[in-house]
């Protein structure tokens, strides 16, 4: 089990010790569903390595991606508190290694060790935070905005310029902003033949600030 998580960053050796002793690793291969919204479970899932999308859906196909995470980020810590049903689904993006906690054994580790309650309760806040960010800006910004809002919160600075290392189509965009693809592509394109973005090896690089219009 990985010990270069947010959730159990500067805890102590001892305590990492006992987080390692919760967790079984199992490995999922490419476009596996791991959570199904509804679904009753009392596991917390911590991604070693690869990646995964937190998303819900409609029963006509549409998609709205919540979030994507890679490794060291964790999902399903909902359970570990109340005992509802699976609010989101999770599926991996490509072959993907996981860290499974049960809720008994993560149990077991608070009662050891607090700090871990206290940590949990702080990545809880903070996604609370990102939430309400993004309920403002699907009711405040229009379908650029948002896109624009997602490429700059995805991009990483990287020798000092803005990238993002995630490979994302653009079906996948329109996916987190709740617009259609054909939409997000003309956006893409004007932005591509204004040398805003450039695209190389399915690498999206922010070449200078995006307008605030389109």
């Amino acid at each position: 089990m990985s010990l270069d998580t947010p959730l159990f960053a500067e805890l102590a050796p001892e305590d990492l010790r006992l987080i390692c002793e919760c967790g079984a690793t199992k490995t999922y291969p490419r476009h596996s569903i791991i959570i199904n919204e509804g679904d009753l479970s009392d596991t917390l899932y911590i991604i070693l390595t690869g990646k995964a999308k937190v998303y819900v859906s409609e029963a006509d196909g549409r998609e709205v991606t919540l979030s994507i995470l890679g490794p060291g980020e964790f999902f399903g810590e909902l359970s570990m508190i109340d005992e509802a049903p699976r609010s989101a689904s999770v599926a991996t993006l490509e072959s993907t290694s996981l860290s499974l906690v049960s809720k008994a054994a993560f149990q077991q580790c608070i009662k050891k060790n607090p700090e871990i309650a206290l940590k949990l309760m702080r990545v809880l806040s903070h996604r609370i935070r990102l939430l309400t960010e993004n309920v403002k800006n699907l009711a405040l910004l229009d379908v650029y905005g948002r896109v624009a809002r997602t490429l700059e919160t995805l991009a990483v600075s990287k020798n000092g310029v803005q990238v993002i290392e995630q490979r994302l189509t653009h079906q996948d965009i329109a996916n987190m902003v709740g617009a259609s693809r054909e939409m997000v592509s003309r956006i893409m394109k004007e932005l591509t033949t204004g040398n805003y973005l450039q695209f190389k090896e399915k690498q999206i690089t922010i070449l200078k600030k995006l307008p605030l219009n389109w």
